[in-house]
């Protein structure tokens, strides 16, 4: 089983309340627009991590991370990039990807709304985790928390913080 920390959005903030869920972590997933590299340098510093690089996201991040990243955790197949839409609504760059191979858990960001919804015609999990940081129009600061146990994802939290 795998505790998972997911954020996005973080445009350069970090702070000490984050860290607290991080270290709780066994992995930090982050769905782009990082901004500044010390944010994922320290998050690297105390979890392992899976990230993307977003839109606002510098040369320096788009070397370092993936734009999209697709990988096995536990027995879930997993697809993060930055800017993916939603279910019926899904950017047009990813939809091609996940109708001719759908993972069972995408996951984006960019928007800064937290959205969990199942996609049915898909038979995927999407999650957006919101924006953690302190950078744009959203009013609370989000993240999310869950597991994975074999091919189950479950006990799904949802973390916030004032802006």
């Amino acid at each position: 089983m795998k505790k998972i920390l997911l954020l996005s959005d973080t445009h350069s903030y970090i702070d000490d309340a984050i860290l607290k869920h991080v270290k709780q972590a066994d992995e930090v997933w982050h769905a782009g627009d990082i901004g500044n590299l010390e944010v994922t340098d320290t998050l690297k510093k105390l979890k392992p991590l899976r990230a993307v690089y977003g839109n606002i996201d510098s040369t320096e991040a788009r070397m370092e991370f993936p734009e999209n990243n697709r990988f096995m955790c536990e027995g879930v197949d997993v697809l993060i990039t930055h800017i993916g839409g939603y279910p019926e609504k899904y950017n047009q760059r990813v939809r091609e990807l996940l109708y001719q191979d759908p993972p069972k858990l995408f996951i984006c960001g960019h928007s800064h709304i937290l959205k969990v919804m199942p996609d049915k015609k898909l038979n995927l999990l999407h999650m957006n985790p919101g924006a953690v940081g302190k950078h744009g129009f959203h009013n609370v600061r989000t993240m999310l928390r869950f597991t994975i146990d074999g091919s189950k994802i479950d006990n799904l939290e949802v973390i916030e913080f004032k802006k």
